[in-house]
């Protein structure tokens, strides 16, 4: 069937990519670990997520955060913090990202 162009690892890859990152916002981490399960090789994983560069990841994160904490006016800062991190955790950002977003909103103090 591949021989057949019936199925193509690396455009299915790069269009499944694309599409959860743009429309779902979820992260790179995330992508690949659903690609692995669908028995993407892992070649074709790496050329999809190639394609999505770190500024695009961090503007998905951001988006997303922003859009949580236009929801939550009345909520108290820390709250507000916990439930972004949560947000962006279970979309799969890390750490650093996560922080950084947090900065940008204004709710960690340096």
């Amino acid at each position: 069937m591949q021989e057949a162009g019936l199925v193509n690892d690396e455009e299915f890859a790069k269009a499944w990519a694309q599409s959860r990152h743009n429309h779902k916002k979820i992260s790179k981490r995330i992508i690949a670990g659903e690609l692995r399960q669908k028995g993407v090789m892992q070649s074709a994983i790496d050329e999809a997520l190639d394609e999505i560069d770190d500024d695009s990841e961090y503007r998905s994160a951001f988006d997303l955060a922003f859009k949580k904490y236009n929801t939550m006016s009345r909520l108290e800062p820390e709250v507000q913090v916990r439930r972004i991190q949560s947000l962006l955790q279970r979309k799969g950002f890390g750490f650093g990202t996560i922080s950084q977003v947090l900065k940008e909103l204004d709710l960690l103090n340096n």
